[in-house]
């Protein structure tokens, strides 16, 4: 009896070691965040474009932007600023 228990127990401190570990690499995993030295200076947008929002999503610089009366979000790569993609938002 002894033994089995023995044998229960490591097996619940290896899941709990593992549970952990994983938490920690979890925590620690290089983050996407660009430093504030190496931001692009400028980013091109229309004329009439107005930021509404800006947001960092895996490592690409997200903004929604105002031009006229229709709204797109206009995705830049924040070390060089040059636009990567674009999702314009219709009325249906």
């Amino acid at each position: 009896m002894r033994r089995l228990l023995m044998g229960s127990s490591m097996v619940m401190l290896v899941g709990l070691v593992a549970v952990f570990a994983a938490i920690f690499y979890k925590i620690s995993e290089g983050s996407n965040d660009v430093s504030a030295d190496a931001l692009a200076a400028t980013i091109a947008l229309g004329p009439e474009a107005r930021v509404l929002s800006a947001q960092m999503v895996d490592g690409k610089l997200m903004l929604l932007v105002n031009e006229g009366t229709a709204q797109a979000l206009v995705y830049v790569d924040p070390v060089t600023g040059k636009n990567l993609g674009r999702t314009d938002f219709m009325a249906r």
